[in-house]
């Protein structure tokens, strides 16, 4: 007992305390309501993601912990004041992506990354919300052709949208084309009911949906109708040259390989195109490769063409979405032999046969 009671006391003797320290940052008054945010919400993210205690009097914050977490604490709050110096507006959202790119030590500044407009629309500011966002964003200006690769809600689309719509105010192009295979999960077009605009506009939807929060409502069909707006499936695109033009092809995943081809070639003099997709959603039946997939491994190093990929920390919906991504990815990587959806809907069928 005596040699336990002789073990304890050294033990303790030999734990060093943590070093403390505190730091004050004293701010413009008028950016400490914007950077609180209303009733405070801002300030509550801060207190809950940062290990630093964080304590506000008047115009004056108080960061206090160890001196890596005050530090820390510090970045933040200089990035987070230097946006709202700048007359924009932040949310608990972008408290928590600055402090994430903080976290993971990346070059670029969160405060120049959230502070990059694309699109102002009766005071609704579209911008990238995260880095590899605007990496994108800023990888389309700067290549002709850009494939946008990641799950649902990291604004591949979205994003590419805004980009076409600027491109098309700036004049940078005469005209924007927007497409999608209409490719989908269990029914056949053939056995749909209406007429072929009824049958295709569905999948079109959500391209339509995306420009009307970009612009006027009233404007868009005066656009359409003169040949300025173009939404179309992409059989469409077949045998076309396309000039001039920003051109989208959305969910891509679910074109063939030589669909793809097929698309890809019809670039014209003075246009860009941005292709979007999500390999892990392929809707293909009978195991078809997908366009998406192939692209990505036969197009590499070639010079203007360019790959971004987002992942599931670039969700931009509710945070369970992000979760949900990341659950499915790790199921996915433990099943990967039963190939795409279309594969695994009629497994069990094939089996029986």
């Amino acid at each position: 007992m005596s040699e336990h009671n002789d073990l304890s006391r050294s033990s303790k003797r030999n734990v060093i305390p943590a070093r403390t320290g505190t730091s004050s940052i004293e701010l413009a008054p008028e950016t400490m309501f914007p950077l609180l945010g209303s009733a405070d919400e801002n300030l509550r993210a801060l207190e809950q993601e940062l290990r630093a205690d964080v304590h506000v009097r008047g115009n004056v914050v108080t960061l206090s912990g160890s001196p890596a977490d005050v530090a820390l604490a510090e970045r933040v709050i200089g990035e987070l004041s230097g946006i709202v110096a700048g007359g924009r507006t932040i949310g608990p959202d972008a408290v928590r992506r600055t402090i994430a790119m903080l976290t993971q030590g990346v070059s670029e500044s969160p405060a120049e990354v959230l502070s990059l407009d694309i699109l102002s629309r009766r005071g609704k500011v579209i911008r990238p919300k995260t880095l590899n966002q605007k990496r994108y964003v800023d990888s389309i200006d700067e290549n002709t052709i850009v494939f946008g690769v990641g799950p649902a809600g990291t604004g591949k689309t979205y994003l590419a949208m805004a980009k076409a719509v600027q491109a098309l105010q700036a004049k940078q192009v005469s005209r924007i084309i927007l497409t999608r295979p209409a490719v989908e999960a269990g029914e056949r077009l053939g056995f749909l009911p209406g007429t072929l605009h009824d049958k295709i506009d569905p999948y079109l939807r959500p391209l339509h949906d995306a420009l009307h929060d970009m612009m006027d409502v009233e404007a868009i069909p005066k656009l359409m109708a003169a040949g300025v707006i173009e939404v179309a499936p992409l059989a469409y695109m077949r045998g076309r040259t396309l000039n001039d033009a920003f051109i989208i092809l959305d969910e891509a995943q679910n074109t063939t390989a030589e669909q793809m081809k097929m698309f890809l070639t019809r670039l014209g003099f003075g246009s860009k195109i941005v292709v979007t997709g999500d390999v892990t959603q392929v809707d293909l039946p009978g195991g078809s490769r997908s366009g998406l997939r192939a692209a990505t491994e036969v197009l590499v190093d070639i010079d203007d063409i360019h790959f971004a990929f987002l992942d599931s920390s670039d969700v931009v919906r509710h945070r369970l979405v992000s979760d949900i991504v990341d659950a499915y990815d790790r199921f996915e990587a433990g099943d990967a032999k039963m190939g795409n959806r279309a594969q695994r809907r009629s497994g069990p069928r094939s089996a029986q046969r």
